[in-house]
């Protein structure tokens, strides 16, 4: 007969109403957290975001921080653009610089309506990345980075402009001139020699004495100029000289601007030269007419000049002739060989 087996008994502390402490020393429960600590946490945590929110846009409005903005929200002609024109190959290097490293300097732009902003410096950089961006595979050119500015005014939005310009890349006299009576013409500043003072303040006074002349040829030919920016000091100055000595100048210019074909910078400042010898002739030949004719004898005095004529040799003598008196006998007989 099989042994039975013997059955343990049963536990006699198991309905006892203090059971043995269970052993926890291997276990690890959260600790408990006292309400108001919690509160005190949540309240602390809060604080320090809204100061990093606050001091987000401190950066954004003191113009410490780097905004990515759609290019298309970008407004190119809040301001008029004081460069008229970017030379091809100067914006070729820039588009190369841009595919190669990407935009290194952000533009500078100001807040208006409807999320938009309006360009105040970096007309290049931005007219080189819409280039890019309309290339195939040029969507990563679409968004531009941009220095959000708080001009107080339009002009001071203009004085940004141009001191971007004078720094990074020289203006030319055409263009400067240019920028102060559109200035004036938007109401931005009440006569051009303010716009002139306020915009170029940095500028010497020679320099913007060259600037106001040029102001004189943007008024007579501004709509009939085709290559302005081309314009060169010099020739600048002299058909400013020239348009200041008879207002009846100006319809004259206009008419040989009109008259000659202009197909490229070259060939306005060709005609612009012509216009001021044919000027300079036709006031020579003035001076020259029948009723203070030289008349050529051994020994001649006319408005202070002795003239002697002794076969092929003619001496002109006395205190008005100068370096000037030769240059218009040079232009008189270049003309009328």
């Amino acid at each position: 007969m099989a042994k039975r087996k013997r059955l343990t008994p049963a536990q006699t502390d198991y309905l006892d109403a203090n059971p043995a402490e269970l052993e926890t020393k291997s276990m690890t429960f959260p600790a408990a957290r006292a309400p108001i600590a919690q509160v005190a946490g949540d309240a602390s945590a809060a604080a320090a975001l809204q100061e990093l929110a606050s001091e987000v846009k401190r950066a954004k409005d003191e113009g410490r921080m780097i905004l990515s903005l759609q290019e298309a929200k970008i407004e190119e002609g809040y301001l008029v653009r004081d460069r008229m024109i970017a030379d091809e190959a100067e914006m070729q290097v820039l588009m190369e610089s841009l595919r190669a490293r990407g935009q290194q300097t952000p533009i500078e732009v100001m807040e208006l309506e409807d999320g938009l902003y309006g360009l105040i410096s970096g007309w290049r950089r931005l007219t080189a990345l819409r280039r890019l961006a309309s290339e195939p595979g040029g969507g990563r050119f679409a968004k531009v980075q941009a220095i959000l500015r708080h001009p107080d005014t339009a002009a001071d939005a203009y004085v940004a402009m141009v001191e971007e310009n004078e720094i990074r890349v020289g203006l030319s006299y055409y263009e400067r001139a240019r920028v102060a009576a559109k200035a004036v013409e938007q109401g931005v500043y009440e006569t051009e020699k303010k716009a002139l003072l306020y915009l170029f303040s940095a500028t010497s006074r020679t320099r913007r004495s060259k600037i106001r002349s040029f102001l004189a040829l943007y008024h007579a030919a501004d709509d009939l100029l085709q290559f302005p920016s081309a314009i060169g000091e010099r020739l600048g100055l002299s058909l400013a000289k020239q348009l200041d000595s008879d207002p009846a100048e100006t319809e004259a210019l206009r008419a040989a601007l009109v008259a000659a074909p202009l197909k490229d910078a070259e060939a306005e400042r060709r005609c612009l030269e012509r216009f001021l010898v044919r000027q300079k002739k036709q006031a020579l030949n003035a001076e020259l007419d029948t009723d203070t004719a030289i008349q050529v004898h051994p020994d001649t005095t006319v408005n202070g000049v002795a003239v002697s004529y002794d076969k092929n040799k003619l001496t002109l003598r006395g205190p008005r002739v100068n370096e000037a008196l030769r240059l218009r006998i040079l232009t008189w007989l270049s003309e009328n060989n």
